[in-house]
């Protein structure tokens, strides 16, 4: 239970979303999540029933330090003079296999002047072993800097991981990955290289194009769409002039076709910037195991994504190629 009380028409309304999605009303059951999470609630369903909780649980203090309830009370370094060449941020995987092989691909390449982020978004116990272990993986430096770990109280999702990570960047130039690449050489310089280049707002080993913003087909090396998720590049001073990212992207299902239609969008009546695809950038693809089936929630989340997505940019041909660059 929570100390806080539960406004009388968030719970009306979470009544109410359970009838709807009794009746099958999905559309409805969806429009009222939206309603009870913007009065800062998040509803936790139980089969035919439900709980409410607050939207960000309070920060706590441990031994290893604070575990923040919120990207936006992580302190932000965002104000002060770039210091690094690029800042490496990545949300901790579940398998820690897959953390460890990931940290160990970037130090073996990593140039100096690479500083390394970690978030730990409600990890597995294995994987939070490795993080608390200062004797461990995370003990050696990675492009000469420590690693380093911003730790959250709960699990606050894709978005908001990235952004609490975000927050701690010093580098000129950010880079999201996640564990399905391996660093087999330097990718660092190539994607800073790319982003000299003004007329580039992102770039990364993988693209799409797309004709509405709802399908999306992997293109080739040069000119894309949108970057793809295992590795997206963008600077840092675009992220605290367009960001932060939109933290209703619990799932990061469409979270780097939005993010790169954000930046490259320069206004309808000014031509767009550029997404880029390098070619051969050095990072294979990592063995993941696969997961488990989508859960029909998880499905209409994913669905929402995608929505919000093709809502924002289905009209804006001037930022779609119409799969022209496949």
């Amino acid at each position: 239970m929570t100390s806080r009380p539960i406004p009388p028409e968030v719970l009306d309304a979470a009544h109410a979303r359970r009838l709807a999605r009794q009746a099958g009303d999905w559309e409805e059951a969806d429009r009222l999540r939206a309603a009870i999470e913007a009065a800062g609630w998040r509803v936790v369903d139980r089969g035919i029933d439900f709980a409410l909780r607050p939207a960000h649980p309070p920060d706590v203090s441990d031994e290893h330090g604070i575990r923040y309830g919120a990207s936006e009370r992580v302190p932000s370094r965002l104000d002060e003079p770039a210091t690094a060449l690029a800042t490496v941020v990545l949300r901790a995987p579940e398998d820690p296999a897959a953390l460890v092989r990931l940290l160990d691909g970037l130090r073996r390449t990593a140039p100096a002047g690479t500083q390394v982020i970690v978030v730990a978004d409600a990890p597995s116990e294995a994987v939070a072993a490795v993080l608390d272990d200062r004797s461990g993986p995370l003990a050696t430096p990675i492009g000469g800097e420590p690693v380093e770990v911003v730790r959250m109280a709960g699990p606050v999702g894709a978005a908001a991981a990235l952004n609490a990570g975000i927050r701690r960047a010093v580098g000129e130039v950010i880079i999201v990955l996640d564990e399905s690449i391996e660093p087999v050489g330097d990718i660092v310089s190539p994607l800073v290289g790319a982003l000299a280049d003004p007329s580039v707002a992102v770039a990364g080993g993988w693209g799409s194009v797309s004709r509405d913003a709802r399908r999306f087909t992997p293109a080739p090396p040069g000119e894309v769409d949108v970057i793809d998720g295992p590795c997206l590049a963008f600077r840092r001073a675009d992220y605290a002039a367009r960001g932060p990212l939109d933290e209703h992207f619990r799932h990061p299902h469409r979270l780097d076709a939005w993010w790169s239609l954000v930046l490259r969008d320069e206004g309808p009546d000014r031509p767009p910037r550029r997404a880029l695809r390098l070619a051969d950038l050095p990072a294979a693809p990592a063995a993941v195991p696969v997961g488990r089936p989508v859960a029909p929630e998880a499905a209409r989340e994913l669905k929402r994504n995608s929505y919000r997505v093709s809502d924002r940019f289905g009209f804006r041909r001037d930022l779609l190629s119409g799969g022209q660059r496949a």
